[in-house]
């Protein structure tokens, strides 16, 4: 660890504490609930609940199965970039000689270079291990949502308890995604110290700022919280309505 210089050391802890805050922010602390995060964690719950009270659930299976196939891209993705990392390991003097060449500021030293790579690799294979994890609980969710019994088959209280754990099961994999993701989003901040620490922090507290700004005052969450609970106002019904909300008595 001698490569690294105090500069170095006070630039990766401001990035630990940036990206560790930020989920102690999002995640833990009173200020969650105003986060755009938690307004979707309203609506998976509430999409569970809802789904309960339906007797066709093909659009539900649908949606959930989207949101797993979205979390097994980035965990590939995540993958691909480890992959890469290993490549930037056995690659170090020739991109040294190469940044040398075309006066790229990047670190001249073998070994601070290798310390930067396998720190990134880390970053990486910790968001992998999010996403991994976050399919896993929408597979479980989905499960539980499958044996949530319809509505003339159980009584109300036991259907509801069943959607409130597939709702659960659904905000964690929500949760972790989002860790995952957030780890990809705090790597391009991780890539500023290969041009040196003060572009390091520089970049690092950029992210922060965006990622602040989509959590508490991006149009997203101003949708989101707006329209959580809307105020439906019943239809104007002519003549009587069948069970699939038509008048026509032949649908």
């Amino acid at each position: 660890m001698h490569a690294l210089s105090p500069l170095d050391f006070a630039a990766a802890l401001w990035f630990l504490l940036a990206w560790f805050g930020f989920n102690l922010l999002i995640d833990i602390s009173p200020l969650r609930k105003k986060t755009l995060s938690h307004a979707m964690d309203v609506h998976r719950r509430g999409w569970m609940l809802t789904m309960a009270g339906r007797e066709v659930r093909i659009m539900d299976t649908a949606i959930l199965s989207g949101l797993q196939q979205g979390t097994a891209f980035f965990a590939s993705t995540a993958l691909l970039a480890i992959g890469g990392c290993f490549a930037l390991l056995d690659a170090t003097d020739m991109i040294l000689q190469v940044a040398g060449d075309l006066s790229v500021p990047v670190s001249t030293s073998r070994a601070l270079w290798e310390v930067k790579v396998l720190g990134l690799m880390l970053i990486f294979a910790y968001s992998f291990f999010k996403f991994g994890w976050a399919y896993r609980l929408f597979n479980y969710a989905s499960i539980v949502m499958g044996s949530v019994p319809e509505r003339n088959e159980r009584d109300a209280e036991i259907i509801h308890e069943i959607a409130k754990k597939a709702g659960e099961l659904n905000v964690l994999g929500g949760r972790h995604f989002n860790r995952g993701q957030r780890a990809l989003f705090f790597a391009i901040g991780f890539l500023g110290w290969f041009a040196g620490p003060i572009a390091f922090a520089v970049l690092t507290l950029a992210v922060l700022l965006v990622l602040l700004r989509r959590q508490f005052a991006s149009k997203a969450r101003s949708a989101v919280v707006s329209g959580q609970y809307p105020s439906l106002s019943p239809a104007v019904k002519s003549g009587e309505y069948t069970s699939t909300g038509s008048s026509n008595p032949f649908t």
